[in-house]
């Protein structure tokens, strides 16, 4: 198949390297014309990105998909994405009725529910046991080592799980079929008290995920446990908590001060609307992972030593921000941008540029800056985490 020609992108506008300052020229190809559309600030960067910063940016869409009959997975670890360590996602989809089988990890499982409704259980050390249904903006905390289970309601679900460890594969987990597969079936007759005939239809490998019929209530599958239920709750409705409001959006907050489970994952659900931006800012306590949800924005990150990159990012990119490094995310969409900040840490904490600033003795930040009272005065000793400014529009370079 041949490249396309320059007639055949007559209805698109082509973009090409080249700055409005003159800096660049054409490319007249080979190229991905479509890619190259998806990412101007990679093809057409701010003259304010310098040096060498990593790749911060990693799509789903780019993944391998696992399918199943009963729902599909794929993931982004530290294999797609190198500078992401602290952190590895899983975007998963159960069928009504669909089943993630009963298993547990080596890691800690953060989940947020993208849409639809799921059955999770579990059970902690002591044998007290747990079970909820989960709906669109619940959170699921699983500790390390801690057995549960996930399966789609009425509509089937999608959901985006988040483990403690950047080098995690949802798929070299410890699943229950996987280890009744490679028990001797003597051993199981012994361990259950039953005769071996009872293991002839066991699974021969792990199962991952199954297809089977939508459960009924939870009234009608609870178990009551001799030793109760789990003294923390597995469950938090973070869509359900009052924002932080801003000016240019809003922010929701969740970490073990609200969420006490939730003891090395923290994370934030910010709404940034047209024309609004996250500010300028830091986070003094780790690396974030970021999922977009909806919308469409652009993140610069500060490295250090001259060093600034641009990315662009849709619904389903994961991006990466390294410890300590600045940042901000431009809405340039027309529609609101939602995405999650999500930390290893069980405190959610960050540092604003413009309070620090306010805070800091105005001659300092004036000499050290060369600011008149026009910056001084504008300075909030408030944090504002979404901002947006009169008449702000996102004009590409």
């Amino acid at each position: 198949m041949t490249n396309p020609t320059p007639d055949d992108w007559k209805p698109f506008h082509i973009p090409q390297p080249i700055r409005s300052d003159g800096a660049g020229g054409l490319d007249l190809g080979p190229r991905d014309i479509m890619r190259d559309m998806e990412n101007p600030d990679m093809l057409v960067p701010p003259a304010t990105d310098a040096g060498l910063v990593p790749n911060l940016k990693m799509s789903f869409s780019d993944t391998h998909m696992v399918l199943k009959k009963g729902g599909w997975s794929r993931e982004i670890t530290v294999r797609d994405l190198p500078i992401a360590t602290t952190l590895a996602g899983v975007n998963m989809s159960l069928t009504p009725g669909g089943v993630r089988e009963l298993h547990w990890h080596q890691q800690s499982e953060w989940s947020y529910m993208i849409r639809g409704c799921a059955r999770i259980t579990s059970m902690d050390w002591q044998g007290r046991n747990f079970i909820a249904d989960v709906g669109p903006g619940d959170l699921w905390y699983f500790p390390a080592g801690l057995p549960h289970s996930i399966q789609g309601l009425e509509e089937g679900c999608e959901f985006l799980l988040v483990f403690d460890d950047g080098s995690f594969s949802d798929l070299n987990t410890l699943s229950i079929s996987d280890w009744f597969a490679h028990t001797p079936k003597d051993v199981l007759s012994a361990n259950f008290g039953v005769p071996q005939s009872a293991f002839d239809a066991i699974p021969d490998d792990q199962v991952y995920i199954f297809q089977d019929n939508i459960p009924g209530t939870i009234a009608e599958q609870a178990i009551q446990s001799p030793y109760g239920t789990v003294p923390l709750t597995f469950k938090h409705s973070l869509l359900a908590q009052t924002p932080v409001k801003s000016s240019g959006g809003n922010v929701r907050i969740v970490d073990s001060t609200n969420f006490p489970i939730s003891r090395t994952v923290a994370a934030a659900l910010v709404e940034i609307e047209p024309g609004g931006m996250r500010e300028l800012h830091w986070h003094p306590n780790n690396d974030e992972w970021q999922y977009y949800l909806t919308g469409q924005g652009r993140m610069t990150v500060f490295a250090g030593n001259g060093a600034a990159r641009t990315f662009d990012y849709r619904a389903g990119d994961v991006g990466y921000v390294p410890f300590a490094n600045g940042h901000y995310i431009q809405n340039t969409g027309s529609q609101s941008l939602w995405f999650l900040e999500i930390f290893k840490s069980d405190r959610f904490e960050d540092i604003s540029l413009n309070q620090w600033m306010a805070l800091t003795p105005r001659n300092l930040v004036a000499r050290n800056l060369n600011v008149g009272s026009e910056v001084l005065d504008a300075l909030r000793k408030e944090e504002q985490a979404v901002v947006k400014f009169p008449g702000f529009t996102y004009y590409p370079k």
